[in-house]
């Protein structure tokens, strides 16, 4: 390839300018532009022959992608803190780096996780509608009674950066007491927040809120079952801006209509989008929004930067700002590991 001639890029979404900017000057690109994702086979002929891509969590990125592609494909950076749409083992088998975009939407998003606890928990959406539907009458004594926060417990499953946010946002702002279960200690949290380690059961049985942060892989997946909702408390608030699937709708719809939880509010589906006739949008203690924790203007913003400089740094051959599989290539130092 000439050095005056552009690498060519399929940017798979409408990403913000901040980062679209930056691709599109330095390479040939080609940006999908409808409100939805390519069609697999449309996804397949677009990235042929692409140096890089850059993708989001709608894309499977597997061997069948990798071989649409071609041999000179280098690069496949994703616009989101999570990869498990990339099979990275196949791509780094193969040598190309994977990027991801962390940190920058850390507290927006536990901003979101904590938003929908308050909203769940105080029945603000059912109240609302109330009002919409010109059901107000009156000041209403026992009307849309919801939980206290001040003084409780939230339980934190994950207690990774957006964990560990929450928590701080819990502990600090309502005084609440602090339970996590992880793989790994969290040091800061059991100093800074009192947090204490716990195993799930544990959680579970003792938290007044529930709150999910972990990654999607084979052992997390459907780790909210009708098992674990049996195990909380019936006054229980169920919060999940991770990932769809960590959760099992049926059984998340079980446990809030029969009252063996008390709310859940989530950012994420299974599947994704909800079908229109998904039970779970017809009862009034759920809070569905369309996994939009990141949707602030400086964490999208942040997140195309981040995207765009990974996607450069592989055409390059240099190491990605946030490198998925650093071993592809030459490690050192300033490489970085996923980030939890």
């Amino acid at each position: 390839m000439s050095s005056d001639t552009k690498h060519r890029v399929f940017v798979t979404r409408n990403i913000p300018d901040a980062g679209l900017e930056i691709v599109q000057a330095a390479c040939e690109t080609e940006v999908w532009t409808e409100p939805l994702p390519p069609s697999r086979e449309l996804l397949l002929e677009k990235i042929s022959g692409c140096h890089g891509v850059l993708s989001l969590l709608t894309e499977a990125v597997d061997a069948e992608f990798f071989d649409a592609a071609g041999d000179q494909l280098a690069v496949v950076s994703n616009y989101a803190v999570g990869f498990n749409n990339i099979d990275v083992a196949e791509a780094t088998r193969r040598g190309i780096r994977v990027g991801h975009t962390p940190n920058v939407l850390t507290d927006a998003t536990a901003d979101m996780a904590f938003t929908l606890l308050i909203t769940a928990a105080r029945r603000i959406v059912e109240a609302a509608d109330h009002v919409r539907a010109g059901e107000w009458k009156t000041w209403e004594p026992r009307g849309h009674i919801g939980l206290d926060l001040c003084g409780k417990t939230i339980g934190i499953v994950g207690m990774g950066r957006i964990g560990f946010a929450m928590a701080k946002r819990c502990y600090g702002g309502w005084g609440m007491q602090v339970l996590y279960h992880d793989q790994y200690t969290n040091e800061a949290a059991n100093t800074e927040l009192g947090a204490r380690q716990v195993d799930l059961d544990t959680l579970l049985a003792e938290s007044d809120f529930v709150s999910v942060h972990v990654d999607l892989n084979d052992t997390t997946s459907g780790m909210f079952n009708s098992e674990a909702f049996g195990k909380m408390k019936p006054t229980a608030v169920f919060i999940n801006s991770a990932r769809g699937p960590l959760h099992v709708s049926a059984d998340l719809h079980g446990a809030l209509s029969s009252g063996e939880i008390f709310a859940a509010g989530l950012d994420v589906t299974d599947p994704e989008p909800p079908a229109a006739d998904d039970p779970l949008l017809s009862l009034p203690n759920c809070v569905v929004v369309p996994h939009i924790a990141s949707a602030t203007i400086s964490s999208r913003n942040g997140m195309a930067e981040i995207a765009a400089n990974n996607l450069l740094a592989g055409l390059a051959g240099e190491p990605l700002p946030c490198w998925v599989n650093p071993e592809v290539g030459e490690d050192n130092g300033d490489n970085q590991t996923p980030d939890r």
